[in-house]
């Protein structure tokens, strides 16, 4: 027991106990990659990523069918909906024959449905199914992403039709030229010359992998309601890849070991099987998106905790430059700030400048534009807003009505106290404003002339 304490606390010594701006880049790159994989597996073991997967699972179910049957229609009108089998079949190699019969089945479901018969309530009921799941993968998406807001209705409706009509499109277009490609007279002319013919060979098995992660990458991008960097989905992608096409591999030799199984469920061993199959493709892409989540924004592995933890002090602080930023903006005609900017420029993550942006914004003293994204400026003049005002907010802003100080035990001490402090920071401050704080820094209009 001894052993096993020590080795677990020189192993949070190594992870957590070092200052990673003073060590070597080697170093410093392999304690990251060490915290992501504890932080992806700590979040794992919470099971709110597992919770999510299995609710897809459900959604996928109902949705597939309705799902493929609209990309079947966009891919149909630009001829390349033949790549629709393939694609499936390539999807379900892991669960062998039954892989077959099930694709064959689901095309024949997308076959029977008739856009004309259905009438606008059945169109409708279509989309929303699919919507539905959409939807259903941004919330897991976000869960993951810490971002606490879904994208507007409008903004949400516009963006998933988008992904269905262009998505199916460009990814069985890619499929469709390549096989075109291999097929040529050319090409098969250069696998006869060795050695172009090993190497050609060795990217035609390589290219299934690398659309899979193409796939990956513009799913982690386009689905959480934040702006990801190529590089970072790229990364989770590549990692999901991997999994996903090693995990194919196991699960095709469980369903080749594991005859008893049909034998004891008969015709639902399939069903069941697809089910399992489809909850690990669903944790693999989770984990993707969770990997790429800590790799852009690295401040999210300081602390063994999957939630970064401000303190009020570190709040009133990023209140204040947040203030700072964008009333000296707005008074001076430069661009308004945005999330995704503000977080940059104060090195947080943008979860953490969320939660205090939202607490300014509620009360009233900043609103955000129809951009997108959306831009932040004053909701009303900053000279009439103090900046003990603000402190004021932000301190009170995460109360929740039942558990407020007000109806806390009162005592005199305790309370002429807190009014000694109040009354000292309001004289500290002497009733400055947000404009005072945001133009402090800025020299006058004379001076700047004069500086031209």
């Amino acid at each position: 027991m001894k052993l096993l304490t020590q080795i677990t606390q020189r192993s949070h010594d190594f992870l957590w106990g070092e200052d990673l701006g003073a060590v070597s880049t080697l170093r410093r790159r392999l304690v990251l990659a060490l915290r992501t994989v504890y932080a992806v597996g700590r979040d794992l073991g919470e099971g709110q990523i597992t919770l999510r997967a299995m609710s897809l699972v459900y959604t996928t179910l109902l949705s597939l069918v309705p799902l493929l049957a609209l990309s079947f229609s966009v891919l149909k009108g630009f001829g390349v909906h033949n790549q629709v089998r393939p694609a499936l079949l390539a999807l379900l190699v892991p669960l062998g024959e039954k892989g077959a019969e099930i694709t064959d089945q689901v095309i024949g479901f997308i076959n029977n449905i008739k856009v004309g018969v259905l009438g606008a309530l059945g169109l409708g009921l279509l989309i929303y199914t699919v919507i539905t799941l959409l939807q259903k993968i941004e919330h897991a998406f976000n869960f993951v992403w810490r971002v606490k807001s879904a994208r507007p209705l409008a903004q949400r409706f516009s963006q998933y039709l988008s992904v269905l009509m262009i998505g199916p499109l460009l990814i069985f277009s890619a499929m469709g030229v390549t096989a075109a490609f291999f097929g040529s007279s050319a090409v098969q002319a250069l696998i006869a010359i060795e050695p172009l013919g090993t190497l050609v060979e060795l990217v035609a098995t390589l290219l299934p992998f690398l659309f899979v992660i193409a796939a990956f990458t513009l799913v982690y991008v386009l689905m959480p309601n934040t702006r990801v960097r190529v590089g970072s989905a790229l990364v989770g992608a590549s990692v999901a890849g991997v999994l996903w096409q090693t995990l194919g591999w196991g699960f095709a030799a469980f369903i080749a070991a594991s005859t008893q199984y049909t034998a004891i469920y008969a015709g639902f061993a399939i069903v069941i099987f697809s089910m399992i199959w489809l909850y690990l493709n669903w944790l693999i892409v989770l984990i993707g998106a969770s990997i790429a989540c800590y790799h852009q924004y690295p401040a999210l592995l300081v602390t063994p905790r999957r939630e970064l933890r401000l303190s009020n002090r570190v709040k009133e602080k990023i209140a204040l430059l947040i203030a700072t930023f964008i009333g000296r903006n707005y008074y001076t005609n430069a661009p308004a700030w945005s999330l995704e900017a503000l977080a940059g420029r104060l090195g947080v993550p943008v979860m953490s400048v969320e939660t205090v942006l939202t607490a300014i914004q509620r009360a009233g003293y900043i609103t955000e534009t129809a951009d997108d994204p959306p831009r932040y400026l004053p909701a009303r003049s900053f000279e009439t807003i103090t900046v003990k005002e603000l402190l004021d907010t932000l301190r009170s802003a995460e109360e929740e009505p039942s558990l407020s100080a007000e109806i806390l035990p009162h005592e005199a001490e305790v309370e002429r106290l807190l009014a000694r402090l109040d009354e000292a920071v309001d004289a500290s401050l002497r009733g400055r404003s947000l404009r005072e704080l945001a133009m402090a820094s800025v020299p006058p209009v004379e001076t700047q002339v004069a500086a031209r």
